[in-house]
């Protein structure tokens, strides 16, 4: 379709050109009418050179006498996920995104950008001041895509790098003004509302230039080497105080166990007082009894033992 549109422009120049050096060229000497076909014949010349000339210095693939089909069109191959914004040099910036699949192209005339409307991820680091003016550095991975309904607008007014345009700048901005409202210690225990501010007001922000933003997550957190040393320190000195209250628990139990032992003996000696007062020297011999039947028995089962004797004047003196 465009070669044959180059070719009837051609060919309608040359015959407007012709037709006006026919009726400049043409004579009337008063006895016969002449045409001078030898001067129409130089401007048509002229003319065709001059219209090829300015075809191929806009690199047009067409001739007006001898059109070369295999550059004429040019083909795009779009993969899913993929959207093409075309140009035209006549009409300027298509409205309407086209989809995956081969689409043609003139060169030259049509030049097609093509935009992955897939979820990419985008990495941003910066290093910034707490409200305690601790400093703290923080990495912040964004998962990104441009809005599909709004790409024309994209291309137009930021073009096909879009996300480093955009994204560096307004993720600094948000990191500090979020950052600057919390102390160092809260970052760390409330990091999960931290990252709920970040991710609301940087969604916000890239919305305003057509950018959806799927998923916003702090990857990395840390400080300062005087502040990490502080901290170090706090936490070893907390684990010394919990050392130091189980260690003092400990003992009180200690005590009260050795207070509750002794008043038990006590206890006991004077049971066992009060029963030797009542019943005599008896439960004394009783005593004594058991005990020598505890050794015996243990001498018995021991390989070193080879004589026993029956008697147990040996292990319990008596009269």
């Amino acid at each position: 379709m465009s070669e044959r549109l180059l070719t009837n422009i051609g060919r309608l120049g040359v015959a407007i050109g012709f037709s006006g050096v026919v009726a400049k060229s043409c004579l009337y000497d008063g006895e016969q009418q002449h045409w001078q076909l030898f001067s129409c014949m130089q401007h048509h010349q002229q003319l065709h050179r001059h219209l090829r000339k300015r075809l191929q210095q806009a690199d047009l693939a067409h001739s007006v006498t001898r059109p070369t089909r295999r550059k004429a069109l040019r083909v795009a191959e779009l993969d899913g996920g993929q959207r093409c914004i075309m140009f035209n040099r006549f009409g300027g910036v298509s409205q309407r995104p086209v989809g995956e699949g081969l689409h043609f192209f003139v060169p030259w005339l049509q030049v097609p950008y093509i935009y992955d409307i897939r979820t990419q991820p985008k990495v941003i680091t910066t290093t910034t001041g707490t409200r305690d003016l601790q400093m703290v550095s923080l990495s912040l991975r964004l998962l990104y895509r441009p809005n599909e309904s709004r790409l024309p607008v994209l291309h137009q007014t930021l073009g096909p790098d879009f996300a480093e345009r955009v994204l560096p700048s307004i993720g600094n901005e948000v990191l500090k003004a979020v950052v600057a409202r919390y102390d160092a210690e809260s970052l760390l225990t409330q990091r999960d509302r931290v990252s709920q501010d970040i991710r609301e007001h940087i969604t916000q922000r890239a919305k305003n230039f057509d950018i959806e933003l799927d998923d916003v997550a702090i990857t990395h957190l840390s400080y300062g080497k005087e502040f990490s040393r502080a901290i170090e320190e706090k936490q070893v000195a907390q684990q010394e105080s919990e050392r130091i209250k189980f260690v003092v628990a400990m003992t009180e139990q200690e005590k009260k166990a050795a207070i509750v032992k002794a008043e038990g003996e006590a206890e006991a000696a004077s049971l066992i007082s009060k029963a030797i007062k009542e019943h005599g020297g008896g439960l004394i011999e009783v005593r004594r009894l058991d005990a020598a039947k505890e050794i015996a028995e243990a001498l018995a089962k021991s390989k070193n033992v080879t004589y026993l004797p029956q008697g147990v004047n040996m292990l319990v003196s008596q009269p």
